[in-house]
């Protein structure tokens, strides 16, 4: 999904979509920011990953407002970094929803408004 923004930005958020990935979505206008947090810090991957999303985010509240955006994370990554004290602060501070999937199977395990 490229979005254009302004006369220099143009953004592009992994998957755009009316009707999502499951029913539990259906009917929502949606995008999804996948990330893989595959490096070896996971802490960097969070900060790449909550920056991109808040920019991301900004963007669609302009040009389409009606659109919610999610953080799509690994099963892995969520399990074992999205509990501590930083992440857990930043998601409910920012209001980021997630969408925890497992990349094996290419399935949604859990959304998380």
């Amino acid at each position: 999904m490229r979005l254009e923004f302004g006369e220099n930005d143009r953004i592009e958020i992994d998957l755009g979509a009316q009707a999502i990935l499951g029913a539990q979505r259906t009917g929502e206008k949606i995008a999804v920011e996948i990330k893989s947090f595959l490096n070896d810090s996971a802490l960097l991957d969070f900060h790449l990953a909550l920056g991109q999303f808040l920019n991301y985010r900004l963007v669609l509240e302009a040009i389409e407002p009606e659109r919610i955006l999610y953080l799509a994370v690994p099963f892995a990554a969520y399990e074992s970094f999205f509990w501590r004290d930083l992440p857990r602060l930043a998601i409910q501070k920012y209001q980021v929803k997630l969408l925890v999937y497992e990349p094996q199977k290419e399935t949604v395990l859990q959304w998380i408004s």
